[in-house]
């Protein structure tokens, strides 16, 4: 009598698991290649130095991880980083920059200025240049000590601190640059939180729907959702 082969179960599908990305990615079509740009910038000037950006923190990453300390973006204060990443992209900018170096002024303004414009390329309040600021706030609206006359230039990153295990959360990246001469009018100013704290001025609504129109980088919508830390999907250890 003839016994019929016994069934295999089917084999469990194996699924790997997303590779994590470890450096920060530009794509070529977010650029706003119709973006007016002052001081003879290009296109390729904000992307070389974004690229110097993600380079860095990339690599020092990398080191810090394989001695098993957290990433610099997990240490690094809020404050701290965000001075840290506007140091860096004002180097970078005027490093790739035909026209534009940096203000030697210490704490001078703007940021880069116009190469030989001023006596040994420093200046404490200048006209000729670009103030360079960085934040986490979507929309790049940022709080300066005054309100300036100026070309106002904005980059926009974010850092995932939310994703578990740590080990998979997604590297710093830009979501928005912003670029465009603003006036005194265009500002308004904020109250003091305290008799000892500062006055600041941040562009009011208006001057923010102008200043927004000459965007230079953006992310679309289904790219800021994956670099957004707050919708990103955490993932459970197996």
């Amino acid at each position: 009598m003839s016994t019929l082969p016994k069934r295999q179960a089917p084999k469990a599908k194996t699924v790997k698991p997303k590779a994590v990305k470890r450096r920060g990615a530009i794509k070529l079509s977010d650029f706003n290649q119709n973006a007016h740009l002052p001081y003879q910038l290009r296109i390729s000037d904000f992307q070389h130095a974004m690229e110097d950006i993600y380079d860095f923190f990339a690599d020092v990453n990398r080191l810090l991880q394989r001695k098993g300390l957290k990433r610099l973006d997990d240490m690094a204060r809020p404050a701290m980083l965000s001075g840290f990443i506007s140091d860096m992209i004002t180097a970078s900018l005027a490093n790739f920059s035909r026209s534009l170096v940096e203000n030697k002024y210490f704490n001078g303004h703007p940021d880069l200025i116009v190469r030989g414009i001023y006596a040994n390329d420093a200046v404490k309040a200048g006209k000729e240049g670009v103030e360079i600021k960085t934040t986490n706030k979507k929309g790049g609206a940022v709080d300066a000590h005054g309100a300036r006359n100026q070309w106002l230039c904005v980059f926009v990153y974010t850092v995932d601190k939310k994703t578990e295990p740590a080990s998979r959360r997604a590297p710093m990246q830009f979501t928005e640059v912003y670029l465009g001469p603003v006036t005194t009018r265009d500002f308004r100013k904020n109250k003091r939180s305290s008799e000892i704290g500062t006055r600041t001025a941040t562009l009011h609504a208006e001057g923010l729907m102008k200043w927004r129109e000459n965007w230079v980088y953006r992310l679309n919508q289904s790219e800021q959702a994956d670099a957004t830390p707050a919708k990103r999907k955490t993932s459970k250890p197996r």
